[in-house]
């Protein structure tokens, strides 16, 4: 009985085999079909997956494939030199910060893409209504003139030839005279004189419009010379009004205590003001001035007069100071339409400018010029006073490499390591401060 068992299940077994081999002879193409298909998908979509040895790889395009298109974003492409001008970074100032406990930011307008400093906005915003009013036709031979201590015609210099005009600059003979060399790279015309106040009728911004009126009389010169007249134009204002204002306001997302501020037209501080105040009441105004400029003195007591230029000591020519594009000793336009929302005035010697450029890049890594080291200072003294835990706005005007043969030649070379504190920086020249 037992091998009678055996004998079924071995015959099961067999007839079960045959039927199970019948059986995948039939699914076996349709499996051997599906397998190459995955295959070829496969080694199409990863063409170093399989390969039979020696077989060169074979890269294909599919970017036409809509499977395989990716639609990336649209980016905006700023056109011609113009269109790099403005949107500056605003950075914190880490040293200055940390010392101070405030947050002190730097918008850094040494990164405009013309002149590099916040005059390409101005320089711009001149021409741009110049044009707007018919005053100017690109290619014609028309001529801009600028009274300018350098900044202000650098930027000219360049967008003039980007959009299609000439410039002639104006200049006191006692800048840094890396300023009239770029001038002359961008293709100005470079007129040095001797510095004078601005009743002297040779005066480098006398002399500027009196240059634009001759060049337009002049019936053997082509097109017309306009004299830019940065100190009185309102367009100067009006692009920071328009510009760094706004731009400081989204990125502190409002959230700020105070600007600091140089003024050599007043451009800067007046816009900028004249914007944020309305949006931000208590927001404190405070300008950085350097010693013998008289609008510390116009802040503070509503006068224009500087220390030394009281009687038995006035000099006949401009005071000597190492800080260039801020400071003056006359009221301008610019600075008058906002100087009601300026709170206060910070005093800064040549000494405190030096120390804190010099601090600036021990410490950050930054290289500046003075203006920028003067309000550096302002900002570092009015975080002192405010008390940790405020926000406080100042502005990077050019770099350093501007000022190497006056400002920098006196603040010398940084060398190795050298540490200094902060209040050794304010202390700088404070005897001469007053």
């Amino acid at each position: 009985m037992f091998e009678d068992r055996t004998r079924l299940y071995i015959g099961l077994s067999f007839v079960a085999g045959i039927l199970i081999t019948l059986g995948f002879k039939d699914v076996y193409p349709d499996l051997e079909r599906r397998y190459h298909q995955r295959r070829r998908r496969y080694s199409t979509t990863n063409p170093t997956a399989i390969r039979k040895p020696g077989e060169k790889l074979a890269l294909k395009d599919n970017t036409g494939r809509p499977e395989s298109t990716v639609r990336l974003p649209d980016v905006e492409i700023p056109e011609g030199i113009e269109g790099c001008i403005g949107k500056t970074p605003l950075f914190k100032i880490k040293s200055l910060s940390d010392a101070t406990g405030c947050e002190i930011l730097a918008k850094a307008e040494f990164l405009n893409g013309a002149g590099n400093s916040p005059k390409d906005r101005v320089a711009l915003n001149i021409i741009k209504m110049a044009e707007e009013e018919g005053l100017l036709t690109p290619n014609s031979g028309d001529m801009i003139y600028e009274g300018t201590v350098g900044s202000t015609g650098i930027s000219l210099a360049a967008i003039c030839r980007a959009r299609g005009y000439l410039a002639h600059i104006c200049m006191p003979d006692d800048q840094a005279t890396e300023k009239a060399d770029l001038l002359l790279k961008l293709g100005a015309e470079v007129e040095r004189l001797r510095p004078a106040p601005i009743i002297d009728q040779n005066q480098f911004v006398n002399t500027a419009r009196r240059r634009a009126l001759e060049h337009t009389a002049d019936p053997t010169k082509l097109g017309r010379g306009i004299f830019a007249d940065q100190f009185e134009n309102e367009a100067n204002w009006q692009a920071h009004f328009n510009g760094t204002g706004p731009e400081i306001y989204a990125q502190t997302n409002g959230h700020l205590d105070a600007f600091v501020s140089g003024a050599g037209t007043g451009g800067t501080i007046s816009g900028v003001s004249l914007f944020l105040k309305p949006k931000l009441p208590k927001l404190k105004v405070v300008l950085a001035d350097p010693e013998g400029s008289g609008l510390f003195n116009r802040v503070k007591y509503g006068v224009m007069f500087d220390v030394k230029e009281r009687e038995g000591t006035k000099r006949r020519s401009q005071v000597d100071t190492a800080v260039e594009g801020i400071g003056i000793n006359r009221v301008t336009a610019n600075f008058e339409a906002g100087r009601e929302l300026v709170d206060d005035a910070v005093r800064v010697s040549d000494e405190q400018a030096i120390a804190m450029a010099r601090w600036l890049v021990e410490k950050d890594g930054i290289f500046v010029g003075s203006s920028s080291a003067v309000n550096c200072v302002a900002a570092t003294m009015l975080a002192l006073k405010m008390g940790p835990g405020h926000r406080i706005v100042t502005i990077l005007c050019d770099s350093g490499t501007r000022h190497l043969s006056k400002f920098w030649a006196q603040a010398g070379a940084i060398g190795g390591e050298v540490d200094i504190s902060l209040d050794d920086v304010l202390k700088a020249g404070e005897k001469e401060v007053k």
